[in-house]
């Protein structure tokens, strides 16, 4: 028997203008996983926090990530998880990802590591199939791999990691207001005007290009939405009203964290992005909102092990 425990970080996807493509990992919040391998077939998950979560383990993010490991690598095994720590599901801030990696992260663990970092994310990818109806790795792939990942191409998955230039730092609220990934999908248009589609492309590719040269100015220019963002907003209260206090006060952009209803802006200074926290908190208390706020350095740490043990 073989025991592990994993950490998997919480994570932004989307980051404006890239839908499905693109995400970042953030320092400090994320989910922790106790793993062990025992003889045997078959999958338990126990629930020791507080957030809830579905009894039924088909149900759990967690079951198919499993299942993917044991059918890509032939290898098999009695898993039990614990799950000791977790993100609120529907916060906007990976919930499902950060349980996804962590699980594909302590299967490769456990059985000495026959994955690549590629593989682990195909695997984690199955968890965010069921949560949100599609497999997409924005937020899986940061909260594996850490620091800010591109997604060029899912047929086959092709991954690039960004540059972080500079100290970046995240202001995310997460307002109690739950939206479903598969609610905040279904409200999307199926097909995009070509203006919107234009301003997409192009805002992508400054986001890169920012990215790559250092070009602060350019990353907060280039981290707008034409796709998702003017349809998602209707989920929070006063959007358009908040934005313009946090690009008043110096953060370089502000946009829905992945599906919603969690908003984060990004600045090149703590001092702002504590400004940014304080102003996103007061905005949703005057909306009658309960909250929750994170400031945190973007981190080029992924998913990680906390301790092993041979039992």
């Amino acid at each position: 028997m073989k025991k592990v425990r994993v950490f998997a970080p919480a994570s932004i996807a989307n980051l404006g203008c890239g839908f499905d493509i693109m995400g970042l990992a953030l320092d400090e919040v994320g989910d922790i996983l106790e793993m062990t391998a025992s003889e045997g077939e078959g999958i338990s998950i126990q629930n020791k926090t507080s957030v809830p979560l579905p009894d039924d383990i088909e149900e759990n993010v967690i079951t198919p990530v499993i299942r993917k490991f044991f059918q890509m690598t032939g290898l098999s095994g009695h898993i039990d998880v614990a799950i000791c720590q977790k993100i609120y599901p529907g916060s906007g801030i990976g919930s499902s990802a950060a349980s996804s990696a962590a699980a594909a992260y302590g299967m490769n663990e456990l059985y000495d590591c026959p994955l690549s970092d590629e593989e682990m994310v195909v695997c984690a990818m199955e968890g965010e199939n069921l949560a949100s109806g599609g497999y997409h790795a924005d937020n899986a792939a940061p909260a594996l791999l850490g620091g800010i990942i591109l997604i060029r191409g899912y047929e086959p998955l092709d991954m690039i990691q960004l540059p972080i230039p500079g100290n970046f730092y995240c202001a995310v609220v997460h307002p109690e207001i739950v939206v479903s990934t598969k609610a905040a999908r279904s409200i999307l248009p199926k097909a995009v005007p070509m203006h919107d589609a234009i301003s997409q492309w192009g805002n992508v590719g400054g986001l890169v290009a920012g990215l790559y040269s250092g070009n602060i100015g350019l990353v907060g220019r280039a981290m707008k939405d034409s796709v998702a963002e003017p349809y998602r907003k209707q989920f929070i209260p006063g959007f358009d009203q908040l934005r313009e206090q946090i690009l008043s006060s110096g953060s370089m952009a502000m946009n829905i964290s992945g599906s919603g209803p969690s908003v984060f802006s990004l600045s090149d200074k703590r001092e702002i992005a504590h400004r940014a926290g304080e102003i996103m908190k007061k905005h949703f208390t005057a909306h009658g909102i309960n909250c929750d706020v994170y400031v945190v350095k973007v981190t080029n740490k992924g998913a990680k092990l906390l301790a092993h043990e041979v039992l």
